[in-house]
């Protein structure tokens, strides 16, 4: 298998290399790279939001969760669709119609510039860290699935990664996210067909495990991941981003929709996979694998060379959006210039740092993304839902708003850095105080007269 695969994912990465270098020409300025050029229609929105919200945190850091604690883990991906529908409904026409091209200048045209540098700064600086987990996933992908551990093969991937994403920006990221998508559903559909039609195994013990909630899935978790995971798919700045590339109001909450409903979908696949896993593979034989990465081993090879691309095609779905959102909002929003070949730079910039920190042992992956998260997630979730509604409607105190982000982001931050000092039972709720807290300063800063 070692050999075919390197094949075959070299003739894949080409494919994306020269789509790449292909839409070089087509990149004719700021609005093509950033957004590309917002004239999308609802099905290819729906497929690269799709695409870009299965990542490595969808796929296998889900699987190793239901390993762990059961079917309860499928919550973290049905609060996600949840968050998309209610997207759907409530925001997205809203968001669309402001012409915003980045969720920082969404920030400066609903409160104003101070506001969109400060969310500038904070995504910029927290997605450095997801993008560094996505290529952390890439990498443990390609090791496994090599059955070794040469990073040269990892720095070829991302380098080609970078490229095509440097090159063709959100023009390119689009088409790739098609192909990607179709990767990702047609590995893991085969996999579920095969471990429950034809491998078979401990498939009762499955389907009498199906729970809501249990010993390690509590009522309380359910409420905090409603409001964390769901806020991220609710108002995230990679999903939000999707909806900047639609061609008007419509198609970004078609697409919204659509993408929930599928996502839902998504979940109960990818929940079955981690349930065959917990109920037919010891600790002894998973040993130290990650669950998805086992079940790439017990499949036809075939098959199995089909899933680790549909898992490699789910992190690079979400780097390659990552990666050139980034770099928009550092240019667009900190710099201030609408410069294709400044944000280039700042992509490849982005994207080499990324790499080094997978590479240098600090990428593990559920950990920078939650790190990225705890910090977005109560700065910036409640505020700008506030400041978006309170648009056109209602003035807004900017300090009283601010202070929501800065105070909202510490909080959650703490519970992520500051573990020697937060209290052992404090700190899985800091993310939730953190939103509490920016939720009723941000209320607060809208108690001005109705324009």
């Amino acid at each position: 298998m070692n050999n075919i695969f390197i094949v075959v994912l070299g003739i894949y990465m080409l494919i994306f290399l020269a789509i790449g270098i292909r839409d070089i020409k087509s990149v004719k300025g700021i609005g093509d790279y950033a957004v590309a050029g917002k004239r999308q229609g609802s099905v290819t929105v729906t497929m690269t939001l799709l695409a870009t919200a299965l990542g490595a945190s969808t796929t296998i850091g889900i699987a190793d969760t239901i390993y762990s604690i059961g079917f309860p883990g499928i919550w973290w991906l049905a609060f996600g669709a949840v968050g998309l529908v209610l997207q759907s409904v409530f925001l997205s026409e809203r968001v669309r119609e402001t012409g915003a091209d980045t969720l920082p200048q969404l920030a400066e045209i609903t409160v104003g510039r101070a506001a969109g540098w400060l969310l500038a700064l904070v995504i910029v600086i927290s997605w450095i860290g997801v993008i560094a987990g996505q290529f952390a996933a890439i990498n443990s992908i390609i090791t496994f699935a090599t059955g070794g551990g040469d990073d040269r093969l990892f720095m070829i991937v991302a380098a080609i990664a970078i490229i095509y994403t440097v090159v063709g920006g959100q023009i390119s990221v689009v088409k790739t996210d098609k192909i990607q998508l179709i990767m990702i559903i047609a590995a893991l559909t085969a996999g579920f067909i095969y471990l429950y039609f034809v491998k078979g195994g401990n498939t009762a013990q499955v389907m009498g495990n199906i729970e809501l909630c249990n010993d390690n899935y509590r009522p309380i978790n359910l409420f905090t991941q409603f409001f964390v995971i769901g806020g991220v798919y609710f108002l995230g700045p990679d999903i939000i981003s999707r909806n900047f590339l639609s061609g008007n109001e419509k198609a970004a909450k078609r697409s919204a929709l659509a993408a929930g409903l599928a996502l839902f979908g998504f979940s109960i696949i990818i929940t079955f996979i981690g349930m065959w896993v917990r109920y037919n593979v010891t600790a002894d034989q998973l040993g130290d694998s990650k669950a998805l990465m086992y079940v790439i081993n017990i499949l036809p090879p075939y098959i199995g060379i089909l899933l680790a691309l549909g898992l490699l095609s789910a992190v690079l779905s979400s780097a390659d959006t990552c990666l050139v959102n980034a770099s928009s909002i550092f240019v667009k929003d900190i710099l201030k210039k609408d410069s294709v070949a400044a944000t280039r730079v700042t992509a490849a910039v982005i994207g080499v740092i990324a790499a080094l920190l997978a590479i240098g042992g600090r990428g593990d992956i559920m950990a920078l993304l939650t790190g990225a998260y705890s910090i977005y997630t109560p700065g910036v979730i409640f505020p700008l839902t506030v400041a978006i509604f309170a648009y056109g409607r209602f003035d807004i105190k900017k300090p009283l708003w601010l202070a929501a982000v800065v105070l909202g982001g510490i909080v959650g931050a703490a519970g992520s850095y500051l573990t020697d000092i937060i209290p052992a039972a404090i700190q899985p709720y800091t993310v939730l105080i953190g939103m509490g807290i920016s939720l009723v300063l941000s209320l607060l800063s809208v108690t001005g007269g109705m324009k």
